[in-house]
């Protein structure tokens, strides 16, 4: 399965919506992307995961160095998930207290 990711400005927020399998094999295209992202000067990023069938170990290790680029910047970025087998890898492996985490992109963009 393939990594697909789709980029728009909401107010002064990036959503990136990521659909597919983030693992070993699809990992660096995300990272390649936020790396773009912070470079272009974008520092408060979304990222959607409502269409992500697959997180690995590659994939959160992504999330989290995507979070210190933001950081490094003084931005943030905040996860859009609802799947439980998804929030259940964050929560197990005490993600979910580093990242924030909304139900829906209308919770992220505090509409």
């Amino acid at each position: 399965m393939d990594l697909s990711l789709q980029t728009r400005e909401v107010d002064s927020r990036t959503i990136v919506s990521v659909g597919g399998e983030i693992d070993v094999y699809t990992a660096p295209k995300l990272r390649d992307k936020i790396t773009e992202l912070v470079g272009d000067g974008h520092h408060q990023l979304v990222i959607d995961m409502e269409n992500v069938d697959f997180l690995d170990s590659t994939g959160l290790g992504v999330l989290v160095g995507g979070l210190k680029k933001v950081r490094a910047h003084e931005g943030s970025m905040e996860l859009i998930c609802s799947q439980d087998r998804l929030l259940k890898i964050f929560r197990i492996t005490g993600l979910a207290k580093v990242f924030t985490i909304h139900e829906s992109e209308s919770a992220a963009l505090g509409a």
